[in-house]
């Protein structure tokens, strides 16, 4: 008969795990474009690195800007993927504090805060990405 007393406060973690599970969902799909965009990066760099190879230096200076557009990411990576784990162990809070009958609402509220400020990071640093990605595109013959 315990264990029908206890569905109620289980839903209940559930009801307030769902937020946290959306987050997540939206920093994956945060991790996904941030990937992708290093993926690219590492690309380019690797064919600019043949030419560079085989004595044509004029990219050199593009190879510089694409090494710290990867610097970025993957900061903006790291502090993104630690904003996830964060979530998860507030999560894992919820349900270990409501197991053990020990509110679990000052460690929740500490991860949850902490994994804001990783993701806000993380943002920051795909921000300054973008703007090196953004002013190394110019067009022939302007100034």
């Amino acid at each position: 008969m315990d264990a029908l007393t206890n569905i109620p406060t289980v839903a209940h973690v559930i009801q307030q795990a769902v937020a946290p599970v959306f987050l997540l969902t939206g920093v994956a799909g945060i991790l996904g474009v941030l990937t992708s965009r290093l993926g690219r990066a590492v690309d380019r760099f690797r064919t600019l690195n043949m030419l560079f190879e085989n004595g044509a230096d004029e990219h050199y200076p593009e190879m510089r800007i694409l090494a710290r557009r990867a610097h970025w990411i993957h900061w903006a990576i790291s502090l993104c993927t630690v904003c996830a784990l964060l979530i998860c162990l507030s999560i894992v809070a919820l349900f270990v504090g409501t197991e053990i009958a020990v509110d679990p609402s000052p460690v929740v509220s500490f991860l949850f805060v902490a994994a804001m400020l990783a993701l806000i990071g993380g943002l920051l640093c795909f921000l300054r990405e973008i703007a090196l990605a953004t002013g190394m595109i110019s067009v022939p013959g302007s100034k």
